[in-house]
């Protein structure tokens, strides 16, 4: 069998949820060959997927365009929609043909509509896996805009024609989507490392650190993170500036999974990865809100259900007075760690929906 795996671009959420569901099947299935898809770049994907796997570095979505990790950019986004959806259903026929050239046996989509589409009109059985699906996140922003109309509905079209749309919980609701099957969270798990990361960082023994991670879309500000007492901040390289109690990631020579569980909490945005992967990893997590994304409560739910969290707006993050919110959170009593399991589930019941008969 022959997979194709398309995987959206927008952030790292869509990786962390499907490298995981690979991983699964290479495990059950090793003559599976992965074909992926996505604008991702390779070294994410190889960071992620521990398969062999092809790479078509290209998108194959439009997701959302972004000013930086909280912010929509809405004419931009208009305007990528309706340049991707230009003349749609040639470019969903020329891409069946790539995909019968190609010898696929089944598509995989996270969430991308048009290899969906593509994977129907060439006879191709098609599974979409997520805990969104981007006609319900591009009509938040933008079905009232000139020309979307039309958009909509061509995606709409391609995520009911594949055999199920897996959502991985937390996910939204998706009502209209009539072939949807619940699948439990997915996360992959990094290795708590702290006793050595602290050795190597020279932090003292009462030192809490505390780690910085907006999913893989840039995130940077004019405005410096506070000082505070107690607390170094582990943030991405193009956090840097020179100040004792600011560590950059690659000073701490691990992966991100790793730096996560390793870490004593969590500053981040509403997102699926950072979110589910903390709560399996029992990390607290202070998350930036975004009112205006669709999946906010859903998220957020979740995760005040499954870990210690809390809610700031983006100016209480550099504040001084959020030492207090860390210092309560960091406080607060233990919570079980989730199970994140979904990966062998959503494994298992993609390999039945590609082999099931028409």
């Amino acid at each position: 069998m022959r997979l194709l795996v398309a995987i959206s671009h927008h952030g790292l959420g869509h990786l962390a949820q499907t490298a995981p569901v690979l991983n699964a099947l290479h495990a059950t299935r090793p003559d599976l060959e992965f074909l992926v898809w996505s604008g991702v770049p390779r070294a994410a994907l190889a960071a992620r997927i521990h398969a062999p796997f092809r790479h078509r570095h290209e998108p194959a979505d439009v997701g959302l365009a972004m000013h930086d990790a909280v912010r929509v950019d809405l004419a931009a986004s208009r305007a990528a929609y309706l340049a991707f959806h230009q003349d749609w259903d040639a470019q969903v026929a020329c891409e069946a043909d790539w995909l019968r050239g190609q010898g696929i046996t089944g598509v995989l989509s996270d969430v991308a509509c048009l290899p969906l589409a593509a994977a129907a009109q060439a006879g191709i059985p098609g599974v979409a896996m997520c805990s969104l699906n981007w006609v319900d996140i591009a009509s938040a922003y933008l079905a009232e805009q000139p020309g979307m109309a039309q958009v909509l509905e061509q995606m709409a079209a391609a995520y009911r024609s594949a055999r199920a749309f897996l959502r991985v919980l937390p996910a939204m609701p998706m009502t209209w989507l009539e072939k949807r099957e619940a699948v439990p969270p997915i996360a992959a798990l990094g290795v708590d490392r702290g006793v050595e990361l602290r050795a190597r960082l020279g932090l003292e023994q009462d030192e809490r650190l505390v780690l910085l991670g907006f999913g893989g879309i840039g995130y940077q500000t004019a405005q410096p993170l506070p000082v505070v007492g107690g607390v170094r901040w582990l943030v991405p390289d193009a956090w840097r500036r020179e100040r004792g109690d600011l560590i950059l990631f690659s000073r701490s020579g691990l992966p991100f999974l790793d730096l996560l569980a390793s870490c004593d909490a969590l500053v981040t945005k509403v997102g699926y990865g950072s979110f589910v992967e903390a709560a399996a990893a029992g990390i607290p997590v202070l998350y930036i809100d975004r009112p205006d994304w669709p999946e906010t409560p859903f998220l957020a739910d979740w995760l005040l259900a499954h870990t210690r969290a809390a809610v700031i707006d983006e100016a209480r993050l550099f504040d001084p007075e959020v030492g207090v919110l860390l210092a309560t959170l960091l406080a607060a009593p233990r919570m079980p760690r989730v199970a994140v399991d979904g990966a062998a589930v959503a494994a298992r019941r993609v390999l039945e929906l590609l082999a099931e008969t028409s």
